[in-house]
């Protein structure tokens, strides 16, 4: 750590990883133990003070992996004080939000131009953000289908200009804004949609979440719809629709990790052990994916997994802890030399398919177990945790193995120790933490573990401000320039 950072240095570094930790896992919804309201105060608090305070972080937070919902506040906020940036502060901010906007599903991106209207934001830069992204997406027509309301009211906002005519735009103008002027479309899916108010044939070529509507319309039966619309459904689609006894018709192996892991734990124990080398297959294809060039790299790697009963997550985010502990395990069996992984959850299961929610949380027991030396007397090079860190049983044994550990038996610090959190503590405004000198990093997704290793080392105390703004500022460049070069 630089000796000459002063300790409002230090403060500005722990509140920045404060933040990136709760704009990685929160999301405003119910956790195990916080409800909705609790965590939708803690999120604005947090906003709110490093917008405030720290608003080239809080900008610059958009080019790390954080979660979509934190991302559209960011931009909110961002477009929303505008008054507060200096002019290169709005430059930079806004390639970042239009880079952001790029990468977040339509949907989210439809629903935050609904809430710029609201808030009353229409300065020229915001409608020009609005009027690049919309004209960067592929298909207008389609959008204006499936996203109807949101086309409808971007375009209203950024006053739009829909020509009369056969020209694309202005067939998208006129379905939004004259409906039955037209006769018929020359756009497919304009077309489709016209014809399915009162041709049954019609509806199978809409969109699923538009098709589903003009189905129950028409009284069709679900499985002869299902079956019409199964060629236009997404993969996950597929996976939200087929029944229990059934498989969906979709390439598990090109899911990704973590959602793959969650579709997993949905199945019936019998399901998964029936298709055992099926999903165990795919699970392990997604990881080495995840994993990328870091494959193998990491030599020893031994894991504590937390499938405690809190792992099961709330009614709005089921199983999804346990479901990054499952993702977790694969990816780091593929991070690891071969041979070299070991992976103990705190059921002591030996089983990873076959998890479940269960029981309390004895991590101090596993990181014991995870922390004795393998064959050769050679302990692990790296100790990684996934857990919500509420270690119980008995309370605090975690965090005292591993003080101890680093102070008397690995002063030296050979074994990399992280733990990764996939639930935000909305009293704390963190995630909650095993111990003072354990790293800790927020994660939502599996596949951002490497990255996430990287961002937790500047929570052991070793590094400061100076080094953590130098890690920020390569990778917004990172983000940008990947954009522009993309684009």
């Amino acid at each position: 750590m630089n000796t000459s950072e002063t300790p409002a240095d230090l403060v500005a570094a722990e509140d920045v990883l404060l933040f990136v930790n709760a704009a990685i896992t929160a999301t405003g919804q119910r956790e195990f133990r916080s409800d909705a309201v609790g965590q939708r105060l803690s999120l604005d608090f947090l906003h709110a003070y490093v917008r405030v305070n720290y608003r080239r972080v809080y900008a610059s937070s958009l080019a790390l992996d954080i979660n979509d919902h934190n991302a559209v506040r960011i931009v909110l906020g961002l477009l929303e004080t505008a008054g507060e940036a200096s002019a290169e502060e709005r430059r930079t901010e806004g390639r970042l939000i239009a880079a952001r906007l790029a990468l977040l599903p339509p949907q989210r991106v439809y629903r935050l131009f609904g809430e710029v209207r609201r808030a009353g934001i229409n300065n020229r830069r915001t409608r020009a953000i609005m009027r690049d992204w919309l004209a960067a997406r592929p298909d207008l027509g389609h959008d204006a289908v499936k996203y109807r309301g949101g086309v409808k009211t971007a375009a209203r906002h950024i006053h739009l200009r829909c020509p009369e005519g056969a020209e694309p735009l202005a067939e998208v103008g006129a379905f939004l804004f004259r409906p039955g002027r037209l006769p018929r479309y020359e756009h497919r899916l304009l077309d489709a949609w016209r014809r399915a108010h009162y041709e049954q044939g019609a509806v199978a070529e809409l969109p699923f979440t538009v098709a589903e509507g003009f189905a129950a319309r028409h009284g069709m039966k679900r499985e002869v719809f299902l079956k019409r619309a199964a060629p236009r459904m997404t993969r996950l689609e597929r996976l939200r629709t087929h029944s229990v006894t059934q498989r969906p018709e979709t390439d598990l192996t090109v899911m990704p990790l973590t959602r793959l892991a969650l579709y997993v734990l949905s199945l019936p124990f019998e399901q998964r052990a029936a298709r055992r080398t099926e999903l165990t297959g795919a699970l392990r294809t997604a990881a080495r994916r995840a994993a990328g060039g870091h494959a193998g790299s990491w030599g020893r790697v031994h894991a504590v997994l937390d499938d405690s009963f809190s792992s099961s997550g709330s009614g709005q985010k089921r199983r999804r802890p346990l479901a990054v502990a499952l993702a977790g395990h694969h990816l780091l069996e593929a991070l690891a030399a071969p041979g070299a992984y070991r992976g103990l959850w705190t059921s002591g299961r030996g089983d990873a398919l076959l998890v479940r929610p269960w029981g309390p949380t004895p991590l101090g027991m596993r990181v014991l177990d995870a922390l004795e030396p393998g064959p050769g007397g050679t302990a692990p090079d790296r100790l990684v945790i996934v857990s919500d860190g509420w270690d119980n049983a008995p309370a605090g044994l975690a965090g005292e193995v591993l003080r101890v550990w680093r102070k008397r038996l690995d002063p030296g610090r050979r074994t990399a120790v992280v733990h990764v959190n996939p639930v935000y503590d909305a009293d704390g405004f963190d995630v909650r933490r095993l111990a003072a000198g354990v790293p800790t990093a927020g994660i939502r997704d599996a596949e951002d573990l490497p990255a996430l290793v990287e961002i937790a080392r500047f929570a052991e105390g070793r590094t400061g401000a100076a080094e953590l703004h130098a890690y920020l500022d390569r990778r917004v460049a990172l983000f940008l320039g990947e954009k522009e070069t993309v684009s």
